[in-house]
C-alpha cells in the first residue's frame, strides 16, 4: 500500500479498529457495553440522516418519524405477529421505508426551511397516532411485553437476548452492512451526483440532472437506514415508546451529525458517540444535563463549523 493510500485509509482503520474492540476496553475507562450499543445503533441515524443532510444538502427535522416507525414496526411484530428477532428488523425496517417512499414525493420540490418544517409536521402526525393509539401502541406507557430473542441460524443460535456483548456484536454487522451500502452508493455516480446537487443546485439543474428525483432517491435511502437504527434501538431497550418519533429526536441527529462533521462520512458517528457519552455522564450528575450538552454544540458550531472530526483532520495535516 502506497503512504498516500494509506493515509486515506487511516480514518476507517482506526473507526473499525474501535468498534471491533470496543467490549473489551469501554468498561475500563467507565463504559459498559449498552452503551457501546447505543453508541453504533444512534450513530447509523445519524449516518443515515447525514446521507441526506451532508452530502445532498437537504435538511430534514422529520427523521424521528421513521426512526419511530422502525421501533414500532420490530416491537410490534415481536409482540403480536412474529415471535422472531429477524423478522422484526426486516417488517420495522420495511415500515419506516415505505412511509418514506410515500411521503417524499410530497415534499421534495420544497427548499430550505420549508422543507424542514413540513418534515417535522408529517413526523408530528406519526407521534399523534402513536400516542393516541393506546390500545395497540401503548400510548404514552410505550409499547411493552415483548423482548428480543436469540437468532437461530440453523447451524447454530446466537444468544443475543441475554448476551449484551453477542447483541453488540450483532448490531455491528447490521451497521457495518448499511454503511458499506451507503460508502459504496457514495463513491457511484449517483454518490458524486448528489455532492453536485449539494453544491449547485441550479447548475446541476442546467446539466439535466433530474434533481426532484436523486433527492427522493436520496431521501428513501436515508429513512431506510435510520428505520433500521430505529429497529435496533428497540431491541436494544426491549421497549419502544412516542417520544422515539418526537421532533426534538430528530433534532438530536442533527446535533450529532452537526457535531461531528456532517461534510465527513464518519463525521456523524463520532458526533453520535461524543453526545451518547456525554448525555450519559451527565444525566447522572444533573437534571440539567442538556444545558450542558446545548452549550457545548453551540461552541463547536461557532469556532469549529467543520466539526470534531474538522479540527481533528485539521491537527492530524498540521
Amino acid at each position: 500500500m502506497q503512504p498516500a493510500d494509506f493515509t486515506k485509509q487511516a480514518p476507517n482503520i482506526v473507526v473499525w479498529a474501535l468498534l471491533l474492540t470496543m467490549p473489551f476496553w469501554l468498561s475500563h475507562v467507565g463504559g459498559y457495553t449498552e452503551l457501546g450499543s447505543q453508541v453504533v445503533v444512534l450513530g447509523l441515524a445519524a449516518l443515515g440522516l447525514n446521507f441526506l443532510l451532508g452530502y445532498t444538502g437537504v435538511l430534514s427535522f422529520g427523521h424521528a418519524a421513521y426512526f419511530g416507525l422502525g421501533a414500532y414496526g420490530a416491537g410490534m411484530t415481536l409482540r403480536y405477529l412474529l415471535p422472531s428477532t429477524g423478522m422484526g428488523i426486516i417488517i420495522g425496517t420495511l415500515i419506516g421505508t415505505i412511509a418514506g417512499a410515500i411521503i417524499g414525493p410530497l415534499i421534495i420540490r420544497l427548499r430550505g426551511v420549508y422543507f424542514a418544517m413540513v418534515t417535522i409536521a408529517f413526523g408530528q402526525v406519526f407521534y399523534f397516532i402513536a400516542f393516541r393509539w393506546s390500545s395497540v401502541t401503548g400510548g404514552d406507557d410505550g409499547l411493552t411485553g415483548w423482548t428480543r430473542l436469540p437468532l437461530h441460524l440453523g447451524f447454530t443460535t446466537i444468544d443475543i437476548q441475554n448476551n449484551p456483548v453477542a447483541f453488540y456484536y450483532f448490531v455491528l454487522v447490521m451497521f457495518a452492512i448499511a454503511v458499506g451500502i451507503m460508502a459504496w452508493l457514495l463513491r457511484s455516480p449517483f454518490g458524486r451526483t448528489l455532492i453536485a446537487i449539494r453544491e449547485n443546485e441550479r447548475r446541476s439543474r442546467f446539466l439535466g440532472i433530474p434533481i426532484d428525483q436523486h433527492i427522493w432517491i436520496s431521501w428513501v435511502i436515508s429513512c431506510a437506514v435510520v428505520s433500521l437504527a430505529g429497529a435496533l434501538f428497540a431491541l436494544l431497550n426491549n421497549f419502544v415508546d412516542p417520544r422515539a418519533l418526537y421532533w426534538t429526536q430528530s433534532g438530536d441527529f442533527v446535533i450529532m451529525a452537526v457535531l461531528g462533521g456532517m461534510r465527513s462520512f464518519w463525521g456523524p458517528l463520532i458526533g453520535a458517540a461524543i453526545y451518547v457519552v456525554l448525555r450519559d455522564y451527565l444525566s447522572s450528575m444533573t437534571e440539567n444535563w442538556e444545558s450542558f450538552i446545548g452549550l457545548f454544540f453551540v461552541l463547536v458550531v461557532l469556532f469549529f463549523p467543520r466539526g470534531v472530526l474538522g479540527i481533528i483532520t485539521r491537527k492530524v495535516k498540521s
